[in-house]
């Protein structure tokens, strides 16, 4: 497994990292993977594609997303 440094990180960040941690119940490690999973967009990796269909909030009404039956304008050729 690769290991990732990360210099220079204000003290208040690392304070709100560790209080993070304790909330969720892990260690601040187990923080710092966790949000670069969400970040990187891992978050769903593994999920089929029906399973993460089901995960997309419920948004906007079905008419927001249909089609416009648009004709078009007239073309002189």
């Amino acid at each position: 497994m690769a290991r990732l440094i990360v210099r220079n990180v204000e003290g208040n960040l690392v304070k709100e990292l560790e209080l993070r941690a304790a909330r969720n119940g892990h260690s601040a490690e187990e923080e710092h993977h966790q949000i670069l999973r969400r970040a990187l967009g891992s978050e769903y990796s593994g999920l089929s594609f029906k399973e993460l269909l089901a995960a997309m909030p419920e948004i906007g009404d079905d008419r927001d997303f249909e089609r416009i039956q648009d004709q078009g304008r007239a073309v002189d050729v």
